[in-house]
């Protein structure tokens, strides 16, 4: 069980991050890729992201066999494969963290790696810091994630923006408290601990410093965090609207004789609410598409749309929410 104990102070300092982490989204990735429970939805993504790893057989298989022996099947992987200056500032590409990651001092690596379950002698180099060994990883991120992750970043970019659209309107309508209950089932709060099932026992005790929330595309069923106490407090869980949407969309068919194929799915994607960049993303269509379906949907009543700072944000009405429901 992982419990995140809180303390009044935490609770004017909980943020979920603005974009997806692309490291933790990396190394979560490796466990999606050899999982045989991963959600089924993910089976074009897994056999697209092997085709492009074996396309250069060498480097492919080298990269995934060097990040599966740091990443275990089960237990803990290393801290610093997933730095947590990122959380300021994720971006798109894995630049800034890899430099991270290339000056983890010797101590650290030392540590990580030997809470590994029965560390291999492979990594024996890359724990005393030695600089090849160092390099050697930084190529295997790099090869890897261009092949497994980089090609599906939209999806992933899109789905963590919905979650945190959804966050928004639980902070709105209930406080940081609403936005704690909102994260159910994956965590559970129950003042003033946040619960999860976890595969060892784990508290983590805040002491003022806040929680960063990290909702991400390909963590799957429970959250993950760090193993050291004393980094700054963060927990990673799976992005809602992933489910939401699949779940949506697999009972869609009713809906998309009325609507069309299309215009159903802009009105699922919409969710929690979003802007019409955010639209174009979640639904893989123009922006310029996605205005116009917006537009007719909030014309039939199924969507409200009002203005925050230069965009605008796109909600479902009570009566999408019903047809969607229906459907």
């Amino acid at each position: 069980m992982l419990r995140i104990h809180f303390t009044r102070d935490d609770l004017a300092r909980v943020r979920v991050v603005e974009r997806p982490h692309p490291l933790w989204e990396t190394v979560l990735s490796v466990h999606r890729l050899r999982d045989r429970w991963s959600p089924t939805a993910l089976d074009t993504w897994r056999g697209a992201a092997r085709r492009r790893l074996m396309a250069d057989p060498v480097r492919g298989r080298d990269a995934f066999s060097l990040l599966g022996t740091l990443i275990p099947r089960r237990g803990n992987f290393p801290d610093f494969l997933t730095p947590t200056a990122l959380m300021d500032s994720p971006g798109d590409d894995l630049g800034g963290g890899l430099d991270q990651i290339l000056a983890t001092p010797r101590t650290l690596l030392r540590r990580d790696i030997g809470m590994l379950p029965d560390p291999p002698r492979r990594l024996t180099a890359l724990s005393d810091g030695d600089r090849d060994a160092l390099r050697r990883l930084d190529c295997a991120l790099r090869t890897y994630h261009a092949a497994a992750v980089a090609p599906h970043w939209a999806a992933v970019r899109a789905a963590v923006e919905a979650d945190r659209a959804r966050s928004g309107r639980d902070l709105l309508d209930g406080g940081t408290e609403g936005l704690l209950a909102g994260l159910r089932p994956v965590l559970r709060w129950e003042p003033p601990v946040l619960t999860a099932d976890y595969p060892v026992a784990h508290d983590l005790h805040l002491g003022g410093r806040g929680l960063v929330l990290v909702p991400s595309y390909f963590c799957s069923r429970r959250p993950v965090t760090l193993i050291d106490p004393e980094l700054p407090p963060v927990v990673v869980y799976p992005a809602r609207t992933v489910t939401a949407t699949r779940t949506l969309y697999e009972g869609r068919h009713a809906l998309e004789r009325l609507l069309g194929r299309t215009r159903s799915g802009v009105l699922a994607a919409i969710g929690a609410g979003c802007t019409t960049g955010e639209l174009a993303l979640r639904a893989g269509i123009s922006p310029a598409s996605a205005s116009q379906h917006a537009t007719i949907l909030r014309e039939a009543g199924l969507v409200t749309t009002v203005r925050a700072g230069p965009s605008v944000l796109h909600t479902v009405t009570g009566l999408g929410i019903s047809l969607l429901r229906g459907a």
